[in-house]
């Protein structure tokens, strides 16, 4: 039951984790708003928290003296991915730190990303005047404190590295994969051949429609060909 509960909190955390990388490597760019900066912050608590919960059971399980053999080692393969997923949180982080200081939402100390798209001055007003606008006008502050809660967080991941791996002393060379090296691209590979012969064998050696199309297309040419002649003829 510990098992599939670490899995379940393991694989929230991989998306989260995933998530949180692919909105930081916004940051700077066209898209970089406040809106962006608060689904960062939201993304990043969320995975802190999964962490948190994925840690204890994972740390509970590998101390535990009478674990078996095959139990030990599907724990240990689960603590290596929890491992990898902290230390990506850990270093986007410290990335989304040094982006969000480049380039301060409300007072840009350097000009953003240009990626060459302009606005009009009728759209800039519109979005001036807007709810949402308004209210980030009322949170100015927002990216500045937001940063300084970063800062803080980045000191706390690091040190939960550290205390789990003085806890626990799982050397990542000593995990063996269930899987051979990409076992994974393989079994697409397989999936994709499968899905190719199953609609090879519903369409068959020769389509019907497409040969009743091909014999239509061929009368009309001959009819046309046929009236060509006639006219060359009547002239």
């Amino acid at each position: 039951m510990a098992r599939e509960e670490c899995k379940a909190l393991l694989d929230a955390l991989n998306k989260a984790t995933a998530c949180y990388h692919h909105l930081v490597l916004t940051v700077g760019g066209s898209a970089d708003s406040q809106n962006l900066r608060e689904e960062l912050q939201k993304t990043r608590q969320k995975a802190q928290e999964l962490a948190v919960a994925t840690g204890g059971p994972l740390t509970t399980a590998l101390r535990d003296k009478g674990l078996g053999a095959e139990e030990r080692a599907e724990f240990e393969r689960l603590w290596v991915a929890f491992s990898g997923c902290l230390d990506l949180l850990e270093a986007d982080m410290r990335r989304a730190l040094a982006l969000g200081t480049a380039f301060p939402l409300h007072a840009p100390r350097r000009p953003l990303v240009r990626t060459g798209v302009a606005g009009s001055a009728a759209g800039v007003a519109a979005r001036a005047l807007s709810v949402r606008a308004l209210r980030h006008e009322a949170e100015r502050d927002f990216d500045v404190d937001d940063l300084r809660e970063l800062e803080r967080e980045i000191l706390q991941v690091g040190k939960m590295i550290h205390d789990m791996e003085m806890k626990v002393n799982v050397p990542r060379w000593t995990v063996q994969a269930r899987q051979a090296a990409g076992a994974e691209l393989l079994y697409s590979a397989g999936a994709s051949s499968a899905g190719f012969v199953s609609v090879e064998e519903r369409t068959g050696p020769c389509d019907p429609s497409k040969a009743l199309a091909a014999t239509v297309f061929s009368a009309v040419l001959l009819v046309a060909v046929a009236l060509a002649v006639c006219v060359a003829k009547l002239s």
